[in-house]
């Protein structure tokens, strides 16, 4: 007899599954959300606990940067992927608060699971959540510090104070010595417009050996290879730039060569030798003491370019190659000739040292208008060098941020008491089941001096009762000093965060939220035949 199944399942092909309902559906999803957000919460702040995740390929990455943590964990969950997606679209977006995008969409959905569990309807939660999100928006434009919003762009002390608390989040400590550098090195790649800054400009070398104290910056590029040549050193040169390599290419048409005699053969190598030298000399005539190849470089023409003391570089990966033609101004030529003038690249000086038991070649252009600087990074570890470079991308990111907008919201969590505080009063104006919810996201918001003071070993109980006191006595500003372990005016330890940052980590957070709690049904199809992907093929029997 043929078991006929009931319900949805005899709709749908063998070996799919259905969860529906608030257990099976809505408090599993939220569960998943928050065990994901466990694991990101304990590295918010500059107190933040590193992670060792150790990917697929047994790469191993020791690091508090939640979007590293996330990118590198391979979450499979559906509803917890959405809050990693959240966070992904904030890294993209402004290159920092990705942690608080997801911690803080955790805390939601934690307060939706306690509010479901009293009785309300997802779709009240939702309502709230909304109303709240939008209420939170616009207390946020309130409390942006007054002038904050004229910035010069150029103005070192200007930036370094919108970019502290972005490195310090990663870098605890170590932020005085960074952020000049990364300010040096966007100052000198900005154009006069700064809405146009790419961040594809500040580039970062990360060199085995020394200490953070070694670090530089350096107005050019700086490739980690050596010169071909024996020329090592060249200034004020001309730099002829070639996609293809030089070298003597075979023809595309086959021919076939008949050599009677030793004088013919002679005289073969020769005429080759000659057009290898008509070339390298034509290319020497245009006053160019630089030769880049993007391909492999002819021994053959190595030793007329030695002759003609042309310096010879080789940069293999063609996304270098362009970022050299756009620091010198060069031209990547496909065939191998006489450049044109303006086809040709100058660079103030090109040098190789060595650093830390690395040659280097610094390709330098001191003039103004260069297009592309350089971080060198110094460090004992791989790891200490992969996190630094992290600090400074999260820095040249926040500097994008703030040329597109500056505003100012004061940090160390008293942007976030400060709008809990403004939240629940609100809350308590609402009539209907709205209420609770909003209540809720208003307690969300605790969350963040809560962890920044569980980070930091002090009392977090104690210390938000104090921030809440000194808040409603009229003091926004005041948030946690976590080296002291009291609260303080933050303005006068230059605590500060972008207003988009803050902006776009809740507005995120909130979409996120609402989007896994309308989900009410999940349907699973059954896995595709065939061995999965983490699971090995089966080896093939004799």
């Amino acid at each position: 007899m043929v078991f006929q199944m009931q319900g949805v399942q005899s709709m749908l092909k063998e070996g799919h599954k259905l969860l529906s309902g608030l257990d099976e559906a809505v408090l599993k999803n939220i569960d998943a959300c928050k065990q994901l957000t466990v694991i990101t919460r304990t590295s918010l702040g500059p107190n933040g606990m590193n992670k060792m995740v150790i990917n697929h390929l047994d790469k191993l990455f020791v690091t508090n940067d939640a979007a590293t943590i996330v990118n590198e964990l391979e979450v499979q969950h559906p509803a917890a992927k959405l809050l990693v997606l959240a966070g992904k679209a904030q890294q993209e977006e402004i290159g920092d608060g990705a942690n608080l995008t997801i911690s803080f969409a955790g805390e939601l959905l934690q307060g939706a699971e306690e509010l479901i569990r009293m009785g309300l309807h997802p779709s009240e939660i939702i309502s709230g959540y909304t109303k709240a999100i939008n209420k939170a928006i616009e207390l946020l434009e309130e409390l942006v510090e007054q002038g904050s919003e004229k910035m010069d762009a150029k103005n070192k002390e200007e930036v370094i104070l919108r970019m502290r608390a972005a490195v310090a989040s990663k870098q605890f400590g170590q932020e005085n010595i960074l952020c000049p550098l990364i300010a040096d090195a966007c100052i000198q790649v900005c154009p006069k417009n700064p809405m146009n800054f790419n961040v594809d400009n500040v580039r970062v070398a990360k060199l085995l050996g020394a200490g953070l104290h070694e670090c530089m910056v350096v107005r050019g590029m700086v490739l980690k290879s050596d010169t071909v040549g024996t020329i090592k050193h060249i200034d004020k040169a001309k730099i002829a730039v070639f996609g293809g390599g030089v070298d003597t290419s075979a023809t595309e048409t086959k021919g076939t060569v008949l050599i009677h005699s030793a004088e013919q053969l002679e005289n073969y190598a020769k005429t080759e030798e000659a057009k290898v030298e008509e070339l390298i000399k034509s290319v020497a005539d245009t006053g160019a003491k630089v030769i880049v190849s993007g391909g492999s470089v002819g021994e053959m023409a190595l030793h007329f370019c030695e002759r003609y003391k042309l310096m010879v570089l080789k940069i293999s990966s063609k996304f270098e190659l362009r970022r050299f033609c756009r620091t010198t101004g060069a031209v990547s030529l496909v065939k191998l000739g006489q450049p044109g003038p303006d086809e040709l690249g100058f660079a103030d000086s090109i040098s190789v040292e060595e650093i830390g038991g690395v040659r280097v070649t610094i390709v330098k252009n001191e003039q103004g208008g260069n297009l592309v600087s350089t971080v060198v990074l110094r460090g004992s570890t791989d790891s200490i060098l992969d996190d630094l470079e992290r600090a400074v991308d999260d820095g040249v990111n926040t500097y994008k941020a703030m040329c597109r907008d500056s505003r100012l919201l004061p940090g160390a969590g008293a942007t976030e008491i400060e709008l809990a505080r403004r939240l629940k009063e609100f809350a308590y104006k609402e009539t209907g089941l709205d209420q609770y919810a909003i209540a809720k996201f208003a307690e969300s918001f605790e969350m963040v001096p809560r962890t920044l003071a569980e980070n930091a070993g002090l009392n977090a109980t104690e210390i938000i009762s104090s921030l809440y006191a000194e808040h409603a006595a009229g003091n926004a500003k005041v948030g946690i000093d976590l080296e002291q372990g009291v609260c303080r005016d933050v303005s006068s330890d230059g605590v500060w965060d972008l207003y988009l940052t803050k902006f776009f980590a809740l507005k995120y957070s909130a979409d996120a939220t609402c989007t896994v709690l309308r989900v009410d049904q999940i349907i699973m199809a059954k896995p595709a035949g065939g061995p999965k992907r983490d699971q090995p093929a089966p080896a093939d029997e004799d």
